[in-house]
């Protein structure tokens, strides 16, 4: 709870019907372009806006989201954001099959184009940062990884994204392109999950995003490999359609593409659409 009555709530896919997820494939393809979107501006009274705004977003951004919308309500004291953090397929699949939502932010252009393809979008979506991974380790880094192909040491306990999300595809294409051939002890349904097997102890590495090292920093330490520029995710993001408040939703996501929703992002460590 935040001084003022303000609060911004994170809902679990627990409180969203459980839902299977889509196989959808790896990113790829042609980007949403990351300067246009043909969504409406809000109107310039927006501090008028009233209600609650519920953004499905990829799970790699719960820190930097939390963050802004904990700033869009302050700057917009009559609205509460309220956020469904998981993996981008999953998100797809609860917006395709009728979760009431207002904003999808993607990890991946797939993820966005079940949605857009299901005539759930409204314009087209916008690309509003990049995000590309790295090995996470546990502190210190005691087992020595300093490169991709030390993952398929037969000693080493790997932690990787199901294929079927954004994370897991994007180590997919990094592990070919380096040709490395390893078996995961686990696979997760997004990127926490994978870098939760690494805290607690359960595996010796994690291939996740930069941004979730930057955020568990103290944790964990983070091993940069030169495949992974051949896997940087693009994050799409729009309004939904049937959104119960459009007129938030799209000052929301004008909030997250300014000058302050990218501060916050950079500092999360994403890069810009243009990087």
């Amino acid at each position: 709870m935040r001084s003022g009555g303000i609060r911004t709530t994170v809902v679990g896919l627990a409180a969203v019907t459980a839902l299977a997820l889509v196989g959808l494939p790896g990113c790829g393809g042609d980007r949403p372009d990351a300067a246009s979107t043909t969504s409406p501006e809000p109107e310039s009274g927006a501090s008028t806006l009233t209600g609650t705004v519920t953004v499905f977003a990829a799970a790699s951004l719960t820190e930097a989201f939390t963050t802004i919308g904990k700033d869009f309500e302050a700057a917009h004291p009559g609205v509460t954001v309220t956020f469904n953090f998981a993996g981008s397929s999953a998100l797809a699949t609860q917006i395709n099959q009728g979760a009431p939502a207002d904003v999808f932010a993607s990890a991946a252009p797939a993820s966005m184009e079940a949605v857009a393809d299901a005539g759930n979008g409204t314009g087209e979506p916008a690309v509003f940062v990049r995000n590309q991974l790295v090995i996470a380790v546990p502190q210190g880094n005691p087992g020595g990884i300093k490169r991709l192909a030390d993952l398929a040491k037969p000693a080493v306990k790997v932690a990787l994204c199901a294929e079927q999300v954004p994370c897991g595809a994007a180590a997919l294409t990094a592990l070919d392109a380096g040709e490395v051939d390893l078996t995961p002890v686990t696979l997760e349904q997004d990127v926490k999950g994978a870098l939760s097997k690494l805290t607690l102890g359960e595996v010796d590495a994690a291939l996740v995003y930069r941004t979730d090292v930057n955020a568990a920093a103290g944790e964990v330490d983070g091993v940069a490999f030169e495949e992974a520029a051949s896997a940087i995710n693009d994050y799409p993001i729009v309004v939904l359609k049937d959104a119960p408040n459009a007129v938030a939703a799209m000052a929301f996501v004008s909030y997250v593409r300014s000058g302050e929703g990218a501060a916050v992002l950079g500092e999360a460590g994403f890069q810009s659409p243009d990087e």
